[in-house]
């Protein structure tokens, strides 16, 4: 390849990255619904350019999306490895409540790819469900977490506690909530545990 050639490509995965951080910051700011020209005008670049590597909207979130579901995913065995069960699912959970409070609007989103096997983030999701569904069974074979809760369930009250903080009315008090609900998903300690794992 010729360092022209070479230099246009370095250009043009600067220009993609480039456009994907902005595009984080502008959606953090006013949802899946942000203005792609905005995005182009802040990233320095001409809407042309956005275009040229994400030809619709819906292109740009999965770009978005798969990096941060798969980093979420990762997460996900990392934690499955390294803590107590009950201390990885709580953990989990919160951090994926504050993935989808910071991409304002994906609940709808991510509940539209679950349910069609169509779209390009529909693995994504499958396995974003699998990775918490992993870590509640392992909560609950330690006898830690309920037993009456699926990962159906987790993936929905993940997407009920993001939609809570997407609410400028909640928003102050979506952590809390957040945190509420991960330790909901516990079982209460029985009297007497102490004694008897003494």
């Amino acid at each position: 390849m010729s360092v022209l050639g070479f230099r246009m490509r370095a250009d043009a995965k600067k220009n993609y990255e480039g456009l994907l951080a902005v595009a984080r910051e502008v959606i953090a700011e006013q949802g899946v619904d942000a203005s792609l020209r905005d995005i182009a005008r802040r990233a320095d670049v001409g809407l042309a350019t956005l275009y040229r590597h994400f030809p619709t909207r819906e292109a740009l979130l999965e770009a978005l999306l798969q990096k941060a579901l798969s980093d979420l995913i990762a997460r996900s065995e990392i934690l499955y490895r390294s803590d107590l069960p009950a201390v990885a699912l709580t953990t989990w959970f919160i951090e994926a409540t504050t993935f989808v409070h910071v991409f304002k609007g994906i609940v709808d989103l991510m509940a539209e790819a679950l349910a069609d096997p169509g779209s390009a983030l529909h693995e994504d999701c499958k396995n974003l469900r699998a990775a918490g569904t992993k870590l509640l069974r392992s909560a609950q074979q330690a006898g830690v977490a309920r037993k009456d809760v699926d990962g159906d369930d987790l993936f929905a009250l993940i997407g009920a506690a993001g939609w809570i903080g997407d609410q400028p009315a909640f928003e102050d008090r979506a952590d809390r909530l957040a945190s509420f609900i991960a330790n909901a998903l516990m079982c209460p300690p029985q009297e007497g545990d102490s004694a008897g794992s003494s």
